[in-house]
């Protein structure tokens, strides 16, 4: 189950699963298209039998890459890429308003055994350049196991505000366009994902008499497509860490998950999708996430079953 990592300075870190010669992910740190919000992204992102389970640059929209860390509206500006959505406007091309995030420092890049870490400090902007927030982001992975073609991995960000006025995390949605409350750690399926199956603990978007589950709440969900070019499925499941200040008893800013199966296949935990959510001047706010990427159409039964197996 060994890992290796393979660092192209300036460019990206690969880690690869040896066993399989499965290329997992590709943590991307290039600046790209300023239009687009330049972040650092994960794409492609592979199953352990190498099944793509991304999409990058879609002619929908060109800054949905792979899996990023987004701010579609943040304190009047927009960190997310692309047109910005003004109430009774739509979306409009306002390119003063696109920031960006970027790499300053890696604390770590390891692999190890079962282990492969990147621990990256980077910084907020918006158009002008001025320092917003500085973040420290951890993407660790965790758990490979062949035995049930699935491998996970965690991500943590803490993001404290650099002004000396609050830094306001919106949304479409909290700015007047209904379930579009897209915000914080975004996911892109590929294409042939559309269409596919969406479930948590206790809900399902194809069971007859469910509502969609854009915009509910759950500590986890799963998100299950078919390939292209390929037979076969493959599952992804996103999950709340249960240390985030929304969980449980720790905290009163709720979370809940932008989902999307039609047109598209996109996950979101957002951190706004009703309210904004406010940081003042020198606080943080810290988020974990873990993702299980499985060869497969996993059910409800076993996507819990496996969670219940992990530890954080």
């Amino acid at each position: 189950m060994t890992l290796a990592l393979t660092h192209a300075h300036g460019d990206r870190i690969t880690v690869t699963h040896e066993a399989t010669g499965t290329d997992l992910f590709a943590y991307v740190y290039r600046p790209e298209a300023a239009w687009e919000a330049p972040k650092p992204y994960l794409h492609p992102i592979r199953t352990l039998s190498g099944a793509l389970v991304t999409d990058y640059r879609p002619n929908d929209h060109r800054w949905h890459k792979g899996l990023q860390l987004t701010a579609s509206h943040l304190s009047g500006q927009n960190l997310w890429g692309g047109n910005t959505y003004v109430h009774g406007e739509g979306y409009v091309a306002l390119p003063e308003k696109v920031g960006s995030m970027g790499h300053v420092a890696f604390d770590e890049v390891s692999a190890a055994g079962d282990r492969a870490v990147i621990a990256e400090r980077l910084t907020w902007h918006p158009y002008d350049g001025e320092l917003w927030a500085e973040e420290t982001r951890r993407i660790e992975v965790c758990d490979v196991d062949p035995d049930t073609g699935s491998w996970s991995f965690t991500w943590t960000s803490a993001v404290s505000n650099r002004r000396d006025k609050d830094l306001r995390f919106g949304s479409p949605t909290t700015h007047g366009r209904p379930a579009a409350g897209y915000t914080g750690l975004f996911w892109r399926g590929p294409r042939a994902f559309r269409d596919g199956r969406v479930f948590t603990a206790d809900a399902d978007n194809v069971d007859a008499g469910k509502v969609d589950l854009m915009g509910s709440q759950a500590p986890w969900l799963a998100y299950v497509g078919e390939h292209d070019g390929r037979d076969g499925h493959a599952t992804l499941v996103f999950e709340h860490s249960p240390a985030n200040d929304h969980a449980g008893d720790r905290g009163t800013h709720p979370a809940h998950w932008f989902v999307r199966s039609d047109p598209f296949a996109a996950v979101a935990p957002s951190w706004a999708f009703h309210e904004e959510l406010v940081l003042a001047p020198g606080d943080t706010l810290a988020r974990g996430y873990r993702v299980t990427v499985a060869d497969g159409a996993w059910d409800r039964e076993r996507v819990a079953a496996h969670l219940r197996r992990q530890e954080w």
